[in-house]
């Protein structure tokens, strides 16, 4: 077995560090969620953290460990905490999407989560699912390869996780009731972040940036996780490429870029190769925005790569190469350019599906109440759809209702093909397709499946980009498109090769993606877009998994300290 240095950064206002690689796994976590203030943008406020730290703590472990984590809220509000790309196998119980696999962790209580590893190599991360707390609750969770095992690039000299957050100067809380009671769309943020940090070209930000110090000749592996609210992002260092080399708990192909493009939801390992003259140089990142009339915070948040050694330094670093704001063929350039490394996953690419799904992703509206005010489009209010079906949060948790055969919580029948044809991505479309369906329903696969399933986005109220995201699973991404999906021509032109394994997938404005994956995980999973305010919209959906035959195909049986209603 071998050991990599672990390198610490003492950073003033931020107190990230390196993980030393290989560092000792810990089997057990105590996460107390709880206030604590934080100065950001020139003014200061309480925000929701994890044993008070802003990004939260790192979980670390080797490929198929067992990782508990004593969660205890001392918050005000409810809380429910999720491990994003974890498939928690026949263990649904601690997924942690609230009013799907569990109720809420109300203030004082505590509930004891266990994460099961299984395949996952990597990085992934945590967040809260609930309500937008995991704003600021969230952290990068590290899978090792199993001991006496190695990584398939040549070890890095050090690691470090980059992720990207945002910050509003108000309350996150009072940002979400706000936008929930109007009807429009949330106000935009005020900074986009770097481990916490805005960085200088903000107000206030200058001496807290993130800076990551480096030797000449080095190559760090960055663990990069897009924990950001609603944006997509485009990410670079002045004059370094960086070599991806895995992707949402998974090795890929090694793809070298200028930069790289990362939905919320999605992680990245990439190489760095400090190759460049002793100095400082400017780490950058922005949004990428296709959605026309679409607000968000077009501002850029910076961090510092910094050479160790004697220099004198350049007193205004250039800023990297980033594309424009709306560059599609950019981000679907390099998101469409990921390869799977079919050699560490062998036979696991699905050739024959056995139960096809076409779904359409959708912003629409709802009329306004009468007697309200409302601020989405001409007065009405905000919403979204999967196949026309707006969904509706329960009033107890669906993973409960099924395992005890609960009735009235949810339904089955969720439409499997979008219930209207028309051309989805017309320059204009009905208004009397943009109101959509309410309901909680359910698809319903048996174990065993071979599921393809298309993603469809609409031009409804808006097209715009949709990073889809399925718990309890990984998926491979086969195709990607343009307009609308062809079943008798796209299918032809998918890679069944070597696609990338992902478990949250960028489907493109007024296009498709196709993903496909074998249901031989029970439960109940949700799939939901990862925009927060879509999600918060309604575009989500439930996929219960069945039980298979074997011991090992079943359900496992709730933990005793689940939360109730």
């Amino acid at each position: 077995m071998w050991f990599l240095k672990t390198v610490i950064f003492l950073q003033i206002l931020c107190g990230f560090c390196f993980v030393g690689l290989h560092s000792k796994t810990q089997h057990q976590y105590n996460f107390v969620v709880k206030e604590a203030r934080y100065t950001r943008l020139c003014s200061t406020k309480s925000i929701l953290t994890v044993n008070g730290e802003f990004p939260g703590p790192v979980i670390s472990a080797h490929q198929g460990d067992t990782v508990y984590v004593n969660v205890y809220n001392r918050g005000t509000h409810n809380i429910t905490l999720h491990w994003h790309g974890v498939k928690q196998p026949r263990n649904p119980w601690t997924d942690g999407p609230e009013y799907i696999t569990q109720c809420p962790i109300k203030p004082g209580e505590k509930f004891r989560q266990k994460i099961l590893f299984s395949r996952e190599e990597g990085t992934l991360w945590w967040h809260a699912h609930s309500d937008w707390s995991r704003a600021t609750v969230h952290g990068a969770i590290i899978i090792y390869p199993r001991k006496h095992r190695t990584y398939p690039f040549p070890r890095p000299y050090a690691e470090v996780p980059i992720i990207f957050g945002e910050w509003w100067k108000n309350d996150v809380w009072k940002v979400y009731t706000e936008f929930r009671r109007t009807g429009g769309s949330p106000n935009n943020s005020d900074a986009i972040t770097i481990n916490g940090q805005p960085g200088d070209l903000y107000p206030c930000s200058n001496s807290g940036t993130f800076k990551l110090n480096v030797d000449q000749g080095k190559t760090y592996l960055l663990r990069i996780v897009n924990a950001a609210m609603n944006l997509i992002l485009f990410f670079s260092i002045s004059k370094h490429n960086l070599t991806v080399v895995g992707a949402d708990g998974c090795y890929t192909k090694p793809l070298t870029r200028d930069y790289i493009a990362i939905s919320p939801g999605q992680t990245i390992d990439a190489l760095l190769y400090a190759n460049q003259e002793p100095d400082q140089y400017y780490m950058a990142a922005r949004a990428y925005s296709s959605g026309a009339a679409v607000p968000f915070d077009n501002t850029t948040t910076t961090a510092i790569l910094q050479y160790n050694g004697n220099y004198p330094p350049i007193s205004s670093p250039p800023l990297p190469y980033l594309p424009y704001y709306n560059d599609t063929q950019a981000a679907f350039n390099f998101f469409g350019s990921l390869r799977g490394l079919p050699k560490r996953y062998p036979k696991s690419i699905p050739f024959n599906a056995t139960t096809h799904i076409e779904t359409t992703l959708s912003v629409n509206t709802f009329p306004c109440p009468k007697g309200q005010t409302c601020e989405g489009p001409n007065g009405t209010r905000f919403a979204a759809s999967i196949n026309n079906i707006n969904f509706v949060a329960s009033s107890i948790d669906i993973l409960e209702a099924y395992y005890y055969h609960i009735k009235g919580v949810y339904s089955k029948g969720f439409p499997i093909f979008p219930p209207f044809l028309f051309n989805f991505t017309a320059q204009y479309l009905p208004l009397e397709l943009q109101i959509p369906k309410k309901g909680t329903k359910a698809i319903v696969l048996k174990y065993g499946s071979v599921v393809e399933l298309v993603f469809q986005g609409t031009n409804l109220v808006g097209g715009i980009d949709h990073p889809m995201h399925l718990h309890g699973y990984s998926f491979h991404v086969v195709g990607y498109g343009f307009g609308n999906f062809n079943k008798a021509k796209d299918p032809l032109q998918y890679n069944l090769l070597d696609p990338p394994l992902l478990n949250t997938v960028v489907v493109p404005k007024n296009g498709w993606a196709t993903i496909r994956f074998k249901a031989t995980n029970p439960g109940v999973w949700l799939m939901h877009c990862h925009l927060e305010r879509h999600l918060s919209w309604g575009m989500e959906t439930v996929f219960i998994v069945k039980n298979g035959k074997g011991w090992n195909e079943t359900l496992l049986p709730p933990p005793p300290d689940m939360p109730r209603c």
